[in-house]
C-alpha cells in the first residue's frame, strides 16, 4: 500500500510536519510506503508547509508583536521568487500570554511591517497567510504601514467570515468580553474605507484583515485549496491508494 500522509497542524500537541513523521513511524511499521506532505489551511504552518514541499529561502525581520513590543518573524522566499508570509509569525495569538489577551489594544502592526521587509526583497509576487491572529482591528495597524501593495497578492483565508461577523465569531477567543464585541463591531462598521469589501468571503478573517488587504487590492481566496494547489497535491494523490489528513486539538471538541 502507498500511503499519502498530509495533515495540518494539532493545534497544541504538533506541528504538521511532526503529526506526518508520527504518522510516517506508523505506516512504515506495518510494511506501507509512504509520502509526507505536511499541509495547512492558509493560517499558521503556511510557510512550513510550502518549504517542506517546494524549497526556498528562509529570511527574517524584527517587527511589532500584538502589543507593540520588538520580536523577530520569519517569512519565506520561494524559488520561484514568490515571498511568502504569515500573520500569525508577527502578530499571532500564541505570541501573548492568556492574561495578555486584548483585541481592543491589540495592532496588525507588525504584519505590515513584516510585509514591508518581503516587498524590500523585490518579490516577484506575494502570499499573504490569515489566521490565528491576536487582532480584531480591521487592518487598522496594517494600513498605517502598507499604502499600496507593488506587486501582485494573493492573501490566504483560513474562513470566508463576513467583516460584519469578525468580533463577534472569533473576539472571544482572542480574550474580548461581551462588552468588547460590542466596541470592536462598532469600530469595524465606522471603517468606511473597508465598506465595499465587507462582504467578500474571507473579509471578515483575521480580524478583518481580509478586506484591508481587499481594500489594497489583493485578491481574497480560499487558503486550504490554495496551499493543496501549491504543493501539487492532486498531481501527488494519483500515485496513492490512501491519503491520511486530520488537524486541530484531539480533545472533546
Amino acid at each position: 500500500m502507498r500511503a499519502l500522509l498530509c495533515p495540518a497542524s494539532l493545534k497544541g500537541v504538533l506541528s504538521a510536519r511532526a503529526a506526518a513523521t508520527a504518522l510516517s513511524r506508523g505506516f512504515r511499521e506495518v510494511g506501507a510506503d509512504v509520502t509526507e506532505l505536511p499541509i495547512a489551511d492558509g493560517g499558521e504552518g503556511t510557510c512550513e508547509a510550502l518549504a517542506l514541499a517546494l524549497g526556498g529561502e528562509w529570511c527574517e525581520a524584527v517587527v511589532s508583536d500584538p502589543l507593540g513590543r520588538p520580536i523577530p518573524a520569519r517569512w519565506l522566499l520561494l524559488p520561484d521568487g514568490r515571498a511568502v508570509i504569515e500573520a500569525a509569525a508577527a502578530i499571532g495569538l500564541p505570541l501573548l500570554q492568556t492574561k495578555e489577551r486584548d483585541p481592543l489594544q491589540a495592532s496588525s502592526r507588525g504584519l505590515g511591517e513584516l510585509l514591508l521587509a518581503a516587498l524590500a526583497a523585490s518579490p516577484t509576487s506575494v502570499v499573504v497567510a490569515l489566521g490565528g491572529t491576536a487582532t480584531v482591528d480591521g487592518g487598522e495597524g496594517l494600513r498605517e504601514c502598507v499604502r499600496e501593495l507593488p506587486v501582485p497578492t494573493v492573501v490566504l483565508c483560513d474562513v470566508r467570515t463576513r467583516l460584519a461577523d469578525a468580533a463577534r465569531l472569533f473576539g472571544p477567543q482572542k480574550g474580548a468580553s461581551e462588552k468588547d464585541v460590542e466596541e470592536l463591531e462598532r469600530r469595524l462598521a465606522a471603517m468606511e474605507e473597508l465598506g465595499p469589501y465587507a462582504d467578500l468571503p474571507g473579509a471578515g478573517a483575521a480580524g478583518g484583515l481580509g478586506a484591508a488587504f481587499a481594500a489594497l487590492g489583493a485578491d481574497l481566496v480560499p487558503g486550504a485549496a490554495t496551499v493543496l494547489d501549491l504543493v501539487g497535491f492532486d498531481e501527488l494523490l494519483a500515485g496513492h491508494e490512501l491519503v491520511v489528513t486530520g488537524e486541530g486539538q484531539i480533545d472533546e471538541t
